[in-house]
């Protein structure tokens, strides 16, 4: 086209210099005639070679136009690819980098001369390289949710088909708005969770939802039939809803029953929308991601706890015969890596760089160097290679231009031990003969048992342990030549000798592993693990390491024997192995259910909810409502003058004090409300605290803002609220009143305020030291109380979690299936002298805050989380309970 319009010029051109140099009658100018003759000729020929070529074009469009859909798929998916920087800072990907993945998938897609199969064929090859290169990057708790993200994406983007104020109830569980829409009564309050109901009552208020929480209230009977299903997630609702609803649209029903099955509900609704694949990724493969590699960028390995690659690696490479240098970075090695970077890329020396991560202050120079890396400054068999953890230093311009991996340890009790059989120092044939003492193979055995079931405990939360530690590889190997070495020095003493388990149980205990160990119930509960497998019946044949037998030390073997024999172990440990309940998997998927939301609303913009409203006025509406519902500040004056401080009485001395601790929080959250309302509307400029404030209403998530001055609090903004204006309604009722017969525990700002006015009240009364005073317990049968207690108080408002009361027998009880958390009954408080303490068998059951358990260690030795331990009658030894993980708290994650 562009061709003939060029020779039309031409052709004009000439005829105007004919034109022009003609001299007297052009019709009598051969020349002339003959020029304008031919041009006819050739501008006739050219206007049709014109007219096919726009016809061309035309349908040229119309196949580029064709392939419009698939730009337009690989746009709206490049977003959530980038979007998940916001869940970890190493999860980055440059737009070339995913340009080049697409042009890529032109290559691999299945050719068709269907357009709408080629089309089709494209999108699935696309998605699944896209997948397969992310999935490569991220931690296996994040694969799952990348997976999603994609399905989500694609139906909200392409096929319209999720409602905007649908997904934002997936996630937070909450309809924008700060009213606790209980209509009635939960009606199945003996098995159904009140936090279950409230989202039930809530749901109902999207119109696909209307007349759930009543149909619930009707049909009870079969609704617990759901409830009550070993798979929910793969069964059928009840009546018209399993009918009337979409796939995603009962993952949120799901989501208000039975939270701890929505993420293997999440595998179901991805394999039935793009295929099984996506639920499966690809096993880490050393040598396909070096196959993806070039001399010029780097390969970032983004280390978890427990994780060392530099031995694969250096495997990797001795099998390719590639001489290898490594250099763990530090305080003064960034000269010597830079050296072993530019030596490298002369001779094709790989350089490995461990431990970025703690040489902060050397990335920017690493960055620098790498920006440098071209194709004729480095010989092609150079790679430099990075090890490191999750870093905000690190920086983003070589993790975009990189490759990135990740090779995380295995999961899974079986697996950890098939491993340590399977790895140095156990996996040599002469290291399990290498110790003569009769117990050694046992006991080493049980050693391995020990460190996975401390590894996989660590999964089930706080139930598992206060604090996630990191147990490494190193702690094991260390306990491994101590018990070697101990053992060999006892058989060589005295052959006769019993094991030396004392002197095991210190080192390994209390040293090797307790080393790491913070929590003092951390301690206890992995040292009544350790004093199950350190003791005499693990030295006879075939010794049970389970009640019910499922695990056992196998019979002598070597390495190979082990492995086969662990190999018939189940493939998801019992939790009995633990010592744990089995409600302990319904807290552990919860727990997973809720760590997939949060991340997954990291990566969503600020959007619309839906319904017409925008953000903005969802968070106007809010703020509308919660400054409405807040009472007056309280008048400090007349609390004092009511109830001053005397001698006798240290509970108006906790009364001010908590006024004037829930006054502090009253200020920040009427003062930062009144500021956003005021930015939202443009009179204040909207700095970067309000707009996180304004974010986490909008999320349904207890503000930051007000958390720096609030009691500590896991509920969600909705319940948060109801919790302050509750403990708000308390103070002032005891302003009004007096202090109440029964106190509400969970209402205290500082609960350790009001446990240490009992006893100096009692100390005062009584003339004794409080020094030598102490907290005496007894659990009440009734509920209601006109009376105060002679001496101490009467307490209410505590959980139990991993337990139960038992009214009936008046001793703590297993829990019932699925009931994760139970009502305590009213306590006395007595506060007694150290000698007059009563002795009965009982549990001393830790109380904390919140559910997290896990806080900040104070100057007492325990965690600002920890309230006290009050001792609960049990027929149980104490060990039993301390393994569930059984404690009390002052309030529950939600309510």
């Amino acid at each position: 086209g562009a061709d003939n319009k060029r020779q039309l010029k031409e052709i004009e051109d000439r005829i105007l210099e004919v034109l022009s140099t003609s001299e007297g009658n052009i019709l009598e100018d051969a020349t002339a005639i003959d020029v304008l003759s031919q041009s006819k000729v050739v501008s006739d020929d050219i206007a049709h070679k014109q007219r096919v070529a726009e016809k061309t074009e035309i349908k040229i469009d119309e196949a580029r136009l064709s392939y419009k859909p698939v730009a337009t798929y690989g746009s709206i998916l490049f977003f959530t690819v980038a979007d998940l920087a916001s869940i970890d800072p190493m999860y980055q990907f440059s737009l070339d980098w995913y340009i080049t993945h697409f042009c890529g998938s032109m290559d691999t897609a299945g050719p068709s001369t269907n357009q709408d199969r080629r089309l089709e064929n494209l999108k699935e090859c696309f998605l699944r390289q896209i997948f397969v290169n992310v999935c490569r990057s991220l931690f296996e708790k994040d694969k799952l949710l990348f997976a999603f993200l994609l399905v989500i994406t694609i139906e909200r983007d392409e096929h319209a088909n999720v409602d905007p104020q649908e997904w934002r109830f997936l996630l937070t569980g909450m309809v924008a708005s700060m009213e606790n829409v209980m209509s009635a009564p939960n009606p199945a309050a003996e098995w159904l969770p009140e936090r279950s109901w409230t989202e039930l009552c809530r749901v109902s208020s999207l119109p696909k939802f209307e007349g759930l929480a009543n149909d619930f209230a009707e049909n009870i009977s079969l609704w617990k039939m759901f409830y009550d299903l070993v798979e929910p997630h793969k069964g059928m609702l009840h009546g018209k809803w399993n009918e009337e609803l979409n796939s995603l649209q009962r993952t949120i029903v799901l989501r208000c029953l039975r939270p701890d099955k929505v993420v293997l509900r999440i595998q179901d609704f991805v394999t039935e929308k793009i295929g099984r694949q996506f639920v499966e990724p690809p096993p880490f493969d050393l040598t396909l991601i070096f196959q993806d590699s070039a001399a010029t960028a780097p390969l970032v390995f983004i280390l978890s706890a427990g994780t060392d690659p530099t031995a694969v690696l250096l495997s990797f490479a001795q099998q390719r015969g590639q001489p290898i240098r490594t250099i763990s970075l530090g305080q003064g090695q960034g000269p010597k890596a830079e050296r072993a970077i530019k030596e490298g890329r002369g001779d094709g020396t790989w350089v490995m760089l461990q431990n970025c991560h703690l040489a902060a202050s050397w990335m920017p120079r690493l960055e620098i160097i790498c920006e440098g890396f071209t194709e004729s400054s480095c010989v092609n068999q150079f790679r430099l290679w990075l090890t490191s953890y999750p870093s905000e230093h690190f920086p983003v311009a070589i993790l975009q231009n990189s490759v990135k991996m990740t090779n995380e340890p295995p999961k899974g009790l079986r697996t950890n031990i098939m491993r340590a059989y399977s790895t140095e120092p156990l996996s040599p044939p002469a290291f399990l003969d290498s110790c003569t003492h009769p117990g050694w193979k046992n006991l080493l055995f049980g050693l391995c048992f020990f460190h996975a079931v401390l590894q996989e405990r660590l999964k089930f939360g706080p139930l598992g342990f206060n604090v996630p530690y990191q147990f490494s590889e190193a702690d094991f190997v260390i306990s491994v030549r101590q018990l070697k070495m101990f053992l060999q020095e006892s058989i060589d003493e005295d052959p006769l000798a019993d094991a030396p388990f004392e002197a095991l149980l210190y080192t390994t205990g209390q040293c090797n592993y307790g080393g790491r160990v913070t929590d003092d119930r951390d301690r206890i509960c992995m040292m009544n693990l350790l004093q199950g497998i350190y003791c005499e019946d693990i030295l006879r044949e075939e010794a049970m390491l389970s009640r019910s037998g499922t695990y056992y030390v196998p019979s002598e073997k070597d390495a190979k024997g082990y492995v086969a024999e662990v190999s018939k172990f189940p493939i998801n440990a019992l939790t009995e192995v633990f010592g744990l309940h089995e409600n302990a998997d319904i807290t552990k998927d919860m727990q997973e259910t809720a760590l997939m939301f949060s991340s997954i609303l990291l990566t969503q913009g600020r959007v619309s909810s839906g319904g017409g409203k925008t953000r903005e006025e969802v968070v106007t509406e809010m703020t509308n409502s919660l400054l409405a519902r807040l009472p007056a500040d309280f008048d400090l004056e007349k609390v004092q003058d009511r109830w001053p401080v005397v001698y006798e009485e240290s509970m108006n001395t906790v009364l001010i004090q908590e006024c004037i601790r829930f006054n502090r929080l009253l200020a920040v959250i009427r003062t930062s409300m009144e500021n956003l309302q005021r930015a939202l509307k443009g009179f204040v400029l909207m700095s970067t605290d309000l707009d996180q404030l304004a974010t986490d209403m909008y999320d349904g998530k207890q503000p930051a803002l007000w958390a720096k001055r609030s009691y500590p609090s896991l509920m969600s903004l909705t319940s948060y609220v109801e919790d302050f204006l509750e403990r708000l309604a308390m103070l002032t009722k005891w302003i009004r009143n007096g202090p109440p017969v029964v106190f509400w525990i969970s209402g205290f700002f500082f609960t350790h305020a009001f446990l240490t006015a009992a006893l100096q009240n009692f100390a005062r009364k009584y003339r004794v030291p409080i020094d030598d005073v102490q907290m005496d317990f007894e659990m009440l049968k009734g509920k209601d109380y006109e009376e105060k207690p002679t001496d101490g108080v009467y307490v209410q408002g505590l959980f139990f979690e991993g337990a139960r009361w038992d009214a009936q027998t008046h001793q703590i009880a297993e829990s019932a299936p699925k009931i994760l958390f139970t009502k305590a009954p009213v306590m006395w408080f007595k506060p007694c002298q150290t000698a007059r303490v009563s002795s009965y068998p009982h549990y001393n059951c830790p109380v904390y805050r919140t559910a997290e358990r896990r806080g900040t260690l104070s100057t007492t030795g325990h965690s600002t989380n920890f309230v006290l331990n009050i001792r609960i009658p049990s027929e149980k030894p104490s060990a039993h309970w301390t393994g569930r993980g059984v404690a009390m708290l002052t309030q529950l994650t939600d309510a």
